[in-house]
């Protein structure tokens, strides 16, 4: 990007402010979901220094730097935003603030929430006061989500709501819930589903955390039992929410896909410490040297790949089915990032608990990996997407 005087001008002030601002602590890669500020009501901060770099990034409207600044945004423009994430590389600043609302929820409600609703929600968003969680697969409809039978059934001036979701991320820690309920039972399935906002702590609604293989508990299964939810909670057009659930789908996509991006732990840093280097400064076992350098070529590239498409996004071209690339081959990358590590690591890595590598945390994020091809959409799903809808091939 060739820089204007002004764009020049506008570096050297985030340079200067993020120099100012950011806390040292919040200057190294976190540690998995502990090191991530996930805000919201029941948020409990890390450190003093979480806190103030939330606190100070917020106020500036960079936790979301490209949204307009009525809904709590920096309103940067793409390339002000693309100068500010590379300032923050430079010094390896943290991400503020780790949000399913500015991924995932928000782009949705600026494209089909009401005045009404984007004033209420979106500054919330960016200031990590409402933690939100996503209510999509339920215990008989996940790939094929079209088939969600959680009911709303519209009584006066309120939604009752009826039914359970399955693989609710963090549900058990959220404030609010974006769900897709089915408010017209007779129509044709991808019809007939309505998009509502609401409030995890009203009547009626219970989580039970669901215990995985790595031993984390990121998911629940959550139940509602005849909630009340405002009608004016219902966003876009009643029956149309399949339209925002695609739409939405793709911005999840993206940030799945995302974690193939360089970033977090240092593999290098990691593998000097486990395997040493040689006189000239290389890793002294080969075989992995090259495993290391091919992960980082196609690591880059593939950040290469997601910066074109956001880009064309912002102009407007829009991800559709290119989302469906992303996740599948961001995915893929990260499962290759946490086998390498593993390799790197040899039986250390295996530690569970005490004081192995990182607290046992490389092997739980391992197996945690394997998850990847499965949430937002499983690989084959994806492959079948890009087969149709990217290549066009015969017969898709």
């Amino acid at each position: 990007m060739d820089e204007t005087a002004e764009l020049a001008a506008f570096r050297a002030e985030t340079r200067a402010w993020l120099e100012a601002n950011c806390p040292d602590e919040m200057r190294s890669p976190g540690a998995g979901d502990d090191d991530m500020c996930w805000g919201g009501r029941k948020w409990t901060f890390k450190s003093e220094a979480q806190k103030q770099w939330l606190e100070r990034m917020a106020a500036k409207g960079w936790t979301v730097p490209e949204w307009p600044q009525e809904y709590g945004g920096g309103g940067l423009s793409k390339d002000e935003a693309k100068i500010l994430a590379q300032e923050m590389r430079r010094i390896r600043a943290r991400s503020p603030l780790s949000s399913f609302g500015i991924w995932m929820l928000g782009p949705a409600l600026l494209k089909y929430g009401n005045e009404a609703q984007k004033k209420e929600h979106l500054p919330k968003i960016a200031r990590g006061e409402i933690r939100w969680c996503q209510g999509y697969s339920e215990p008989g409809a996940g790939s094929d989500l079209a088939s969600l039978r959680t009911s709303a059934v519209l009584d006066g001036d309120e939604f009752v709501v009826n039914g359970s979701k399955i693989w609710t991320s963090y549900a058990d820690k959220a404030d609010w819930i974006f769900c897709l309920v089915r408010t017209e039972p007779d129509a044709p399935k991808h019809l007939g589903i309505s998009f509502l906002l609401f409030d995890m702590d009203s009547p009626g609604v219970s989580t039970s955390p669901i215990k995985l293989i790595s031993g984390y508990s990121p998911f629940c299964q959550t139940f509602f039992d005849n909630v009340r939810v405002p009608a004016e909670n219902l966003m876009g057009t009643r029956g149309k929410g399949w339209d925002i659930a695609k739409y939405l789908l793709t911005h999840e996509r993206e940030m799945i896909g995302d974690m193939g991006s360089p970033g977090g732990v240092s593999m290098r840093d990691v593998a000097r410490q486990e395997i040493g280097t040689d006189a000239d400064g290389r890793l002294n076992d080969p075989l992995l040297r090259v495993d290391v350098a091919r992960f980082d070529v196609d690591s880059y590239a593939f950040a290469l790949t997601m910066e074109r498409v956001k880009d064309e996004a912002k102009a407007g071209q829009g991800t559709g089915a290119m989302s469906s690339l992303l996740k599948y081959y961001g995915t893929e990358l990260n499962k290759r990032r946490q086998e390498l590590l593993m390799s790197i690591t040899g039986s250390d890595g295996l530690s569970w608990e005490g004081e192995g590598i990182r607290d046992g945390a490389l092997a739980k994020d391992w197996l945690r990996s394997r998850a990847n091809s499965i949430e937002g959409g499983t690989s084959e799903v994806q492959l079948n997407i890009i087969a149709k809808r990217v290549l066009q091939l015969p017969g898709a």
